[in-house]
């Protein structure tokens, strides 16, 4: 399954210098995830501090373990949400958008 990331600093919480002691860590964990096939792709948000990235997973759980995984998540100093992701629909052909929605 898909998932995508959102995710923003705490910059009202936290300190730029307690981000940037972590940011190494955070860019090697990220790496680390795209050589797993986990991330498999990643954006900087133009509107806030914070990223954007297309997760590959099992499941919900293992996306969320993969975000948990980050060295700013796991300290609370990101905001993230996390969302599921399907096939659009108009790309099926008649009857074949029902089918697929049957089957969850």
């Amino acid at each position: 399954m898909q998932f995508i990331s959102i995710s923003r600093r705490l910059t009202e919480r936290f300190a730029g210098e307690q981000f940037d002691a972590h940011i190494d860590a955070e860019r090697d964990r990220v790496r680390e995830l795209y050589r797993e096939g986990v991330v498999r792709s990643i954006w900087s948000r133009k509107d806030a501090a914070g990223a954007v990235m297309l997760l590959e997973c099992a499941d919900g759980a293992a996306a969320q373990a993969a975000v948990e995984s980050l060295p700013l998540a796991r300290r609370g100093m990101l905001e993230v949400q996390i969302l599921p992701l399907g096939a659009y629909p108009a790309f099926f052909p008649n009857g074949m958008e029902r089918e697929n929605r049957k089957r969850g």
